[in-house]
């Protein structure tokens, strides 16, 4: 054997043994799945802008914006917002962890001062929130549960509400009322949400005899 060809067959039997790959042959360095990240800040009064104002049951210093991420429906991994009440950080927190683990959709997740506090518009946006102060949607007399900060409406197109006239709301959100439609996004008993839901001790309003399917909330209201 030539001696040059002899040195080239030596380097590359000694590269091998020490695990050297020539470069052409290295692996692609695998990317590390994503994963679920979450901040939580005080608020203020400014930045809850028209979802709050004097009078409501909880102020901004009881309440805490949760900067977090979560899956899109378009399978790719996005950056949301809450407002909550300090004491439900932990289970929002916990709960949207579970659903991002199993890669449940979750449209859009804006605090309710980008609607200036419209519920109607909010839902009409397939928009997933928690603190508003309002009254409840189609009864506006009665306090929503929202005014506390320890409620959650999810995926409001995919999971409508239906109020004490009959009337759907967001009303695009019709064609979901049949619960036994498969579609991205629709909460079901038993899937990553309600299932964490119901070990944080939170109710769903799917059970309630006007159904709020999007709704869910700590006291069950």
């Amino acid at each position: 054997m030539p001696p040059r060809l002899r040195l080239a067959v030596t380097s590359t039997a000694l590269a091998l043994a020490a695990g050297v790959l020539p470069a052409h042959a290295a692996p692609a360095p695998s990317a590390a799945p994503p994963r679920f990240t979450y901040q939580v800040s005080k608020v203020t009064a400014a930045r809850l802008g028209r979802s709050w104002h004097a009078g409501c049951p909880v102020g901004p210093r009881r309440l805490r914006l949760v900067r977090l991420t979560h899956w899109g429906f378009d399978h790719r991994v996005h950056r949301g917002e809450l407002v909550v009440h300090e004491r439900a950080v932990h289970d929002v927190v916990y709960v949207l962890g579970k659903a991002f683990a199993a890669r449940f959709p979750i449209r859009r997740m804006r605090t309710m001062a980008a609607y200036g506090g419209s519920d109607p518009a909010a839902m009409a946006d397939d928009n997933t929130s928690a603190f508003n102060c309002r009254g409840v949607t189609g009864n506006s007399g009665v306090r929503s549960q929202h005014s506390y900060g320890d409620a959650l409406d999810v995926n409001t197109l995919e999971n409508p509400y239906v109020d004490r006239r009959g009337r759907v709301h967001p009303a695009a959100g019709v064609r979901y009322l049949d619960r036994r439609r498969r579609a991205p996004g629709m909460l079901r008993a038993g899937d990553a949400v309600t299932t964490a839901m119901r070990r944080v001790g939170w109710a769903w309003g799917a059970r309630w005899a006007h159904p709020d399917y999007q709704h869910f909330s700590a006291n069950g209201r």
